[in-house]
């Protein structure tokens, strides 16, 4: 199988699967995932992550939870392709980035990285630019709600608010934070509704 028939194979499945997951854990060590860009999936199988927040275990197994996360309200999105290859994506920039400091497993600045990488990744595949830069907004935004609810000097709203969709922003963010094993559903859905509303009224003093 060539690259670009892949690509649309793993699309047939993130867009019309209840939980594609499935389809991607089955295809996890099959020899398509060596073929150019898609080496860059495989790579998250060997990539771990704090097991504090990360109880699943490495990038793979976070990513197909998200993936299903994803596909359940990829009706609640304007671009449902978009955020389905953006739920996919979003942790690309962790096997590139990803080291132990103190004993602590980090990844700081995997969305700027995942942001570039997603770019080489779906240009590889000859997708439009549109689409491309549609993704890697998302990918590049989709550590903010941590950033704006916490209040930590990482967060750009104006930069965000230019450059991608906040709704969207909010749903991927969702998706990501719900996509890990023992989770507080609850608490997690008040995190997306802090970050929408500190958003607004940060957007309305401005203006």
């Amino acid at each position: 199988m060539q690259a670009p028939d892949v690509f649309w194979e793993m699309e047939r499945h993130l867009l019309e699967d209840r939980a594609p997951s499935q389809y991607l854990a089955s295809i996890a060590h099959a020899p398509v995932l060596d073929l150019h860009p898609f080496h860059l999936l495989k790579a998250m199988q060997q990539t771990g992550q704090s097991p504090l927040h990360h109880p699943e275990g490495n990038v793979w197994n976070h990513t197909l939870l998200v993936v299903d996360e994803a596909a359940k309200r990829k009706d609640r999105s304007a671009h449902p392709r978009v955020l389905m290859w953006a739920a996919l994506l979003h942790d690309i920039g962790k096997p590139a980035t990803t080291k132990i400091r103190k004993g602590r497993i980090t990844a700081y600045n995997h969305d700027k990285a995942g942001a570039v990488l997603a770019e080489k990744f779906l240009s590889a595949l000859n997708q439009e630019p549109q689409f491309i830069s549609a993704v890697c907004h998302l990918i590049h935004y989709h550590m903010q709600i941590l950033y704006v609810v916490k209040g930590l000097p990482f967060a750009d709203i104006p930069g965000m608010m230019e450059r991608t969709d906040l709704d969207e922003v909010a749903l991927l963010g969702l998706c990501d934070r719900l996509g890990r094993t023992g989770v507080d559903r609850r608490s997690e859905e008040e995190n997306i509704r802090q970050f929408l509303s500190l958003c607004r009224s940060h957007t309305a003093q401005t203006r």
